[in-house]
Parts: structure tokens; sequence; C-alpha cells
């Protein structure tokens, strides 16, 4: 399970140091892909799995098709190197507005990238109460 928040930096390069937290569950190689929100999403290779036999069984409508070739068509292996670093495709920067500051956050079965900027919105939430009222009618309290 991926928990935690950690800043980092994204080099000119499009290189980013993955926590030696996650690193540690990740493994060597795993999967980066466009995240919902306006973030990236990295996943272990069994999760991606996991994800993909689910995308197998949906229906071939309008909207899935978009969405597999979206999420699945701009997906990539990575490998970190010997520093813990990826390289995060140009067109996954763009998407996810990385420049420089991010962060990365564990999201239960996967790692979420965000620019720091959009991190900060997503986490200014003024309605936190009503949230978690509506949370707790799904039996999720805290």
């Amino acid at each position: 399970m991926f928990m935690g928040e950690y800043n980092h930096t994204i080099d000119p390069k499009g290189r980013l140091i993955v926590p030696t937290k996650f690193r540690e569950q990740l493994g060597e190689a795993f999967v980066i892909t466009k995240g919902n929100d306006g973030c990236l999403a990295i996943y272990t290779n069994e999760a991606w799995e996991t994800f993909l036999g689910k995308i197998q069984t949906l229906p071939a409508n309008n909207h899935i098709r978009t969405y597999v070739r979206n999420i699945v068509g701009s997906s990539v292996e990575v490998i970190t190197d010997k520093q813990g670093r990826i390289l995060v495709p140009g067109n996954l920067r763009e998407h996810a507005g990385l420049d420089k500051d991010v962060v990365l956050v564990g999201v239960i079965d996967k790692i979420e990238v965000w620019d720091k900027e959009r991190w900060g919105a997503q986490t200014n939430i003024d309605n936190m109460d009503d949230i978690a009222e509506e949370m707790a009618e799904l039996g999720l309290s805290i």
C-alpha cells in the first residue's frame, strides 16, 4: 500500500527521483501514465496488469474506447537509474504541468505525481466537513 506525501523536483531533462519508500514497493520497473484531475499515476506492474484486466471486461462504447486510448496509449514502463530517478516522457510532463516542483502522493494502490501548485489547489478544501459527511454516508468515517 502506498501512502505519504513527498516533495521533489523534476530536472530540465525530465528526470524525477522516486522516494526510496516508494521504490522499495515499486521494484526496479513500473508503469507511469496519465492520471485523473491533471496528475500522473504510477502503478506497480502487478497493479497495472490488474487494471488492464478490468479494462478488458468493459463494453466497447465510445467513452470507454476514448478512455483506454488516452490512459493506456500514454502509459510507459520506466526503470529507475542508479540514483533512483525515472525519465518522465514529455507528453506526460505536459499533461500534468510538471515543470520543476512536484509532489508524489501515495494513494493506496498507486502513486500520484502532481505539480506542486496543482497539488496545493487539490488539498485546499473549504468543504471538508461536507465531504466527510458524504463519506460517512458511504460507511467510511475516521
